[in-house]
Parts: structure tokens; sequence; C-alpha cells
């Protein structure tokens, strides 16, 4: 696996740049059949989920399958790297691309600092009413509801929520306070239409509990290689075409007509910009067996539950 950062214009780092190359199915990742999803860790159940017609949301059903990748962290490596999401960001892609259960597969990744849910807080709001709104509700199961939550994108736990009094939750809330908190691991399923946590539940219970935003890497696909040439010819296309564009204007109506080049360059700065950390969908596999493989499956983790109002529909 090859790492790059991602930077702005000026200097100000992004996000972490992953190529993966020979990893063809990643040992976490998204099954599907027909609007039936299936998450699954090494051939381990994670998340059963049915996208609800026409598409307003989806139920879910966790499986108490998953297990987190990246080891155990220490207080002193929080210290360590506090205020360094580039360093921490290294340091979980060594997990992601080294360890089993991790859901990296061929082609382009970044993962990033940036995150869309942390745009989404007014200021009235304190970081613990706002975080606590964004996590999905329901164990073991639940319904993520896309037309409540309309880009906003919530985040759904892989497991319960640990409360306050929780042993992990008390060490790391000290941390929280001191400002040495490591991130919260992220990533975005674009069929779940929200954020799974990786790694970090404690964590992310510590931060709501102290009332203070969290700090994040979120992990997504991003333009393929094979595809982000052609991407840039055609951002830079379209600025050449502004440029003649404007340059007939001048013939014809004379200087006073600017050249283009105050908003054309902008423009194509920004494109390419984007097209470092731009998010892509999902990749998901056929599950084999289709619909009744996953109804199996569903009827399997289920069984005994005592829950059939929240399970997801067969």
């Amino acid at each position: 696996m090859q790492r790059s950062d991602v930077t702005r214009d000026d200097g100000t780092w992004v996000g972490l740049s992953l190529e993966v190359q020979d990893r063809h199915r990643p040992e976490l990742s998204v099954l599907t059949a027909g609007p039936r999803l299936l998450v699954s860790q090494l051939s381990r159940p994670v998340l059963l989920a049915v996208v609800e017609e026409p598409l307003r949301g989806v139920d879910f059903w966790r499986a108490d399958g998953y297990r987190s990748f990246v080891p155990p962290l220490r207080a002193d490596a929080g210290r360590a790297l506090s205020g360094r999401p580039d360093g921490w960001a290294h340091r979980f892609a060594r997990h992601l691309g080294d360890s089993p259960g991790s859901p990296l597969h061929d082609g382009r990744w970044l993962l990033s600092c940036e995150s869309p849910l942390q745009r989404g807080r007014h200021a009235a709001t304190s970081h613990a009413e706002h975080w606590s709104s964004m996590l999905v509700e329901g164990h073991p199961g639940g319904y993520v509801d896309w037309f409540f939550h309309s880009v906003s994108w919530e985040i759904l736990p892989l497991g319960p929520m640990p409360g306050p009094g929780d042993s992990r939750v008390k060490a790391y809330r000290k941390q929280a306070r001191e400002g040495t908190l490591p991130p919260v691991l992220l990533w975005w399923v674009s069929g779940l239409d929200c954020h799974l946590i990786l790694d970090g539940h404690a964590r992310l219970a510590a931060a709501i509990a102290e009332s203070v935003e969290p700090p994040l890497l979120q992990l997504h696909r991003t333009v393929p290689r094979d595809d982000l040439a052609a991407r840039v010819d055609d951002a830079v296309g379209a600025y050449e075409y502004e440029l003649a564009r404007h340059a007939e204007l001048r013939a014809v109506h004379g200087p006073t007509v600017p050249d283009g080049a105050a908003t054309a360059g902008p423009r194509l700065g920004r494109r390419l910009q984007d097209l470092k950390t731009v998010e892509q969908p999902t990749w998901a596999w056929p599950l084999p067996g289709g619909e009744g493989e996953w109804r199996r499956i569903a009827r399997e983790v289920t069984a005994g539950t005592g829950r059939p109002r929240t399970r997801p529909r067969t």
C-alpha cells in the first residue's frame, strides 16, 4: 500500500491518500442481495440491513460479529500524537493495511480529518447534544432515517455504545479533558448513507460525556487512478474553453472584457483539489445465494432474541 499526504495550496493537511493494490476482496465488506445488505467481517455477519422503498431509510440489525482491527491505544500515544491528525492517520493506515478485518480493497482511499459531521453543529447546541443526535439509536436493531436526517449523515456504531461509567470511557474522559483523545475512526458506507465506527466507540462516548468535539478520521473511497487522469483532463479542458470564450469576447468588445482567468483559475483549482478528496460510492459484492441466503442468515442471527419488531424485514 502506498501512502501520500494530501494538503491544500496553503499547506494545510487534509488527509492521507492510500493506494491499495492486490487486495481484490476485503475482509470487511458489504454484500448485496437486491435491497438487502450484509456487512461481513472474516465471514462473520456484522450488520444486516434492508433499504426501505422508495429510499426513505434502512432497517438494520447488528449481529455482534464486529471486532476492531486496531489494537488498544495507550494514553502515552495520545499525548505523543496530540494535535497530530496526520500522525494518527499514518498509524491507523498501518493497521488498515496489515491487520485482518479491514475494509480496504484495490483502489484509492482517503483517510481524512475533515468530515461533514463536523459542519452541522449549531452554535447554540452543545457538543454533547450534537454528537448524541448524530448517533443512530437502537441495539441490536434500529432504523437509519434518510428522510429525517437528509444530508446530515449519521453515525452507526457497529456495537452497543458504552455508557459514561464504563471503565474504558472513564479513562478516555480524562484524555478528552486534556485534549489528547485519539481520533474516532469512521468508514463512510454509501449504501447505508451513514458512517460506521471502525474503532473508537468508547472514545466517542467519552467525548459526548465531556461535551467536547471528538477528533475524527474518516475513511472513504476516492477517485480511482485510472479515472483520475481523465477527470483532470476534463477540468483543464473546461478551464481552457473558458479562457478561449473570454478571448473571443475581448476580440469583439475590447479589453474592458476580463480575460476570464480570475474566475476560471480558482474554479480549476477547486476542481483539482476535489479530485483528491471527493467521496466515491462504496463497493459492494453480490451475496452468494442471494436473498435466500440473506434470509437464512437473518433468521440465524435474530433467533431467540425476542425482538421481532426491530428485526430486519425478510
